[in-house]
């Protein structure tokens, strides 16, 4: 598989799983009602075992844009390939809503809280406050890209026969692994911001929100929005200096 596909179809399968249990906790009359925090937490970390499992061979399993500018940064990967996995990751994480959307569609119109409804495509700060809720998504991602380069890399070829073989990828760490990352971030540092660690996952499908006709929705609060992309970037790019740093 072509790596640009299995990344886009990666982050496809990280947000339909992911936001799809927002969906399920989030919204009215669902069997997950009301289920709580935990049943979120545990769901993403599945969701990044599942699109880790299915991408890792093909493509690494980046499936977030902080994952491949920090190993950019660390010169684990070629800066050549950064902008299309950045776009499949985008375009993934842009479908990956609009059917989280059509799955619980029915949900979406019993669902009177507009802004529960936002919720269930990207993120939203617990206490708003700009400074804060960068350091959050900050904090959080860069532990994620640490633990990346930190752990043992796998290896995957991209190009022709004679392209080198690059170090990419959260599935250097495995899928199981990663997960459990996932899930201890979630835990442990997901309470101010809901963790989106991943700009393709918080902004792909907020555009999906603002695209949709989604009955009685509010605005896609833009206002915010910057914060889970610079956040987990600058976490990424710090872990990855941080590693070159002590490497």
């Amino acid at each position: 598989m072509n790596p640009l596909i299995a990344e886009f179809l990666g982050t496809f399968i990280l947000v339909l799983l992911g936001n799809g249990v927002c969906a399920n906790v989030l919204l009215r009359d669902t069997k997950g009602s009301q289920s709580g925090w935990i049943v979120i937490t545990a769901g993403w970390a599945l969701a990044v075992f599942v699109a880790v499992l299915c991408t890792q061979q093909y493509s690494g399993a980046h499936i977030n844009p902080a994952v491949t500018i920090g190993l950019a940064v660390a010169q684990q990967f070629s800066w050549e390939f950064v902008p299309g996995y950045l776009l499949s990751q985008l375009a993934g994480g842009l479908l990956g809503g609009v059917f989280v959307y059509l799955f619980y569609v029915q949900h979406y119109k019993v669902t009177d809280d507009a802004d529960l409804k936002l919720e269930t495509f990207c993120t939203a700060p617990a206490i708003r406050g700009s400074s804060h809720n960068l350091f959050s998504e900050f904090v959080g991602t860069f532990v994620l890209v640490l633990a990346v380069l930190m752990s043992t890399d796998a290896t995957v070829e991209m190009g022709s026969e004679s392209t080198e073989v690059l170090k990419i990828g959260l599935g250097a760490i495995g899928a199981v692994p990663v997960g459990l990352i996932v899930f201890a971030i979630g835990i442990a540092l997901g309470g101010t911001t809901g963790y989106a660690i991943n700009p393709a996952r918080d902004l792909g499908p907020r555009i999906a929100h603002a695209l949709l006709p989604i009955p009685g929705k509010r605005d896609s609060d833009w206002s915010y929005a910057w914060i889970p992309i610079a956040g987990p970037i600058l976490g990424g790019t710090a872990a990855a200096g941080i590693y070159l740093w002590f490497a």
